[in-house]
């Protein structure tokens, strides 16, 4: 017997309704290209999201085609993402960082028909624009006092091309798998894997994250989502922001600027800020140097990498920030886990406080996990066993676009490989302590990289830390510490390596240290692996 309620779908274009109705005179705050403080209020936005449906509706595009963004964080990008979704199109957000191959292949793979396009990023798909012929025509984020002059084919003006439209909308009744978004995989390994998002997952991940203990989002918070628009949808904010009605601060070209994301924070009163550990970096950096304090910040969501012991002391002990450490994956909408302090850990000591928040965070309702050993035996949650972490939920892939399971990336059992190597304790808090092709073996024993390149980052002479295995005739390979100093700061090889007594097993101490004036970087942030393999193949280590 069914119950008798209401079959009501989960739509994005729900959202839009919701937050104008209820929080409708909410700030938005953009800086831009055109406008250093653009201000606007979220009805105005949905409004102006309305008269985008409008005259998409007139491109001739049919439900589910693809419309792309090479965009910064800023109020325009926002109207997209329900313009697009909202009218059962596609909104697929690309990260300009990519490589020019990796972008020319993404478009094609995905088909898109049309691309919103900031004025900064015109020359960029001018270089791209005979490869990709599929492409009908490119909108500038702009208005027509600002548009560049450029060689692209059939290109629009974003003001124009919506301001003769009308505000009102009648959103489509759509299915709630209707696709809705569109994200590609940065392609460390291979080409870039497409990850097809549906209007149901995208509202219960939403839904989610506005638990107090993964984000805690209300309407009396001011959000700064330096985690840009175009990096797994920002990691929902989007979607949940609005769902609570709070204020938001969108940083648009400043997100790698120190000083910028702290004049927004002062002057708007920012509560929450999310973003990548290396954005956190350049934001200490400035507040150390210029003597200022994070007076108004009170929490940030930190992923994409694991975050250092030292950042998350630092937020604490000279900002008073709480720091939360998630984890998630472009396949998983993205959060999978999130570090808050559960009943009954409260009275920790401050030492081993910081030590859970190291720790990547303990799963939430949606998103079920497991470890598994070699032959796919589930292990237990003792704090001890580490194997292979697989997920499974409602906002988690079942498959890649196009691929229809030829990636091999999901059990038969239905749960996806995260390809992380993890650690989880009886309290169900989860330790990466690796990626599968990043583990290092040494005389038959798994060494994690993650916990050397924290403890590294713990050395006040360091600014960015990575470890890689290399080969060694006895014990197959061994651990090589990669360090970037901290400016005006030095330290010696020998005082590095003294460093890992007594914090780490003796025999996970790395072999040798290899100072570097930078480290690789993905489009997305991470450190590439990869490359640092490939720098260091025919490396030496000392007798």
């Amino acid at each position: 017997m069914n119950g008798l309620m209401m079959n009501t779908p989960l739509l994005i274009s729900s959202i839009a309704e919701h937050a104008a109705k209820f929080h409708g005179d909410r700030e938005i705050v953009s800086v831009t290209g055109d406008n250093p403080c653009h201000r606007c209020t979220i009805g105005e936005a949905i409004s102006r999201a309305k008269q985008l449906a409008n005259a998409l509706g007139k491109l001739g595009l049919k439900q589910g085609d693809r419309i792309a963004t090479i965009a910064w964080n800023d109020y325009r990008h926002l109207e997209i993402y329900y313009g697009v979704s909202g009218s059962g199109y596609v909104c697929h957000t690309i990260n300009p960082r990519l490589f020019a191959e990796q972008l020319i292949f993404i478009i094609n793979h995905a088909e898109d028909r049309f691309i919103f396009v900031d004025a900064m990023f015109v020359p960029l798909l001018e270089a791209l624009a005979d490869k990709i012929p599929n492409v009908e025509g490119f909108i500038v984020l702009t208005d027509e006092a600002h548009m560049p002059e450029t060689s692209l084919r059939n290109v629009l003006c974003y003001e124009t091309f919506i301001g003769a439209e009308s505000s009102h909308f009648d959103w489509p009744e759509l299915d709630e798998r209707t696709a809705s978004a569109l994200c590609y995989t940065s392609g460390t390994t291979g080409d870039p894997k497409g990850v097809l998002y549906d209007h149901r997952s995208t509202i219960l991940h939403a839904y989610a994250s506005l638990a107090p203990d993964v984000m805690g989002l209300s309407s009396r918070d001011v959000v700064l989502p330096v985690v840009p628009l175009f990096h797994v949808n920002a990691w929902g904010i989007p979607y949940s922001v609005l769902m609570a009605g709070a204020k938001l601060v969108f940083p648009g070209p400043k997100m790698g600027d120190g000083e910028a994301l702290y004049g927004l924070m002062d002057s708007e009163n920012v509560t929450l800020a999310l973003g990548v550990p290396t954005v956190w970096l350049a934001l200490l950096q400035y507040t150390e140097k210029a003597g200022k304090r994070l007076d108004k910040l009170d929490r940030s969501i930190v992923g994409g990498a694991a975050v250092p012991r030292a950042m998350i002391e630092a937020f604490r002990d000279k900002h008073d920030v709480e720091v939360r450490q998630g984890w998630g994956m472009t396949e998983m909408s993205p959060v999978g886990a999130v570090n808050t302090i559960k009943a009954g850990l409260e009275k920790l000591s401050p030492d081993d406080l910081l030590d859970l928040a190291t720790k990547a965070g303990r799963g939430l309702y949606g998103c079920e996990l497991r470890i598994v050993d070699d032959g796919g035996n589930e292990l237990e949650w003792d704090g001890q066993a580490y194997g292979a972490l697989q997920v499974r939920g409602p906002w988690i892939c079942s498959d890649y676009f196009k691929l229809e399971g030829s990636a091999g990336s999901h059990t038969d059992d239905g749960w996806f490989d995260t390809g992380d190597v993890a650690i989880i304790d009886p309290q169900g808090y989860m330790t990466i302590t690796d990626r599968t092709k990043d583990v290092i073996k040494s005389g038959g024993e798994w060494i994690s990289s993650i916990e050397l390149e924290n403890t590294a980052m713990g050395h006040p002479a360091v600014a960015e830390a990575a470890v890689i295995g290399v080969a060694h005739p006895k014990w197959t390979e061994r651990p090589l510490l990669v360090v970037v100093k901290a400016e005006d700061q030095d330290v010696s090889k020998e005082e590095m390596l003294a460093f890992f007594e007594g914090k780490v097993a003796t025999w996970w101490v790395p072999s040798d240290v290899a100072f570097v004036d930078e480290l690789p970087h993905t489009a997305t942030g991470k450190v590439k692996k990869i490359e640092l393999r490939r720098q260091f193949a025919d490396y030496q280590l000392p007798d």
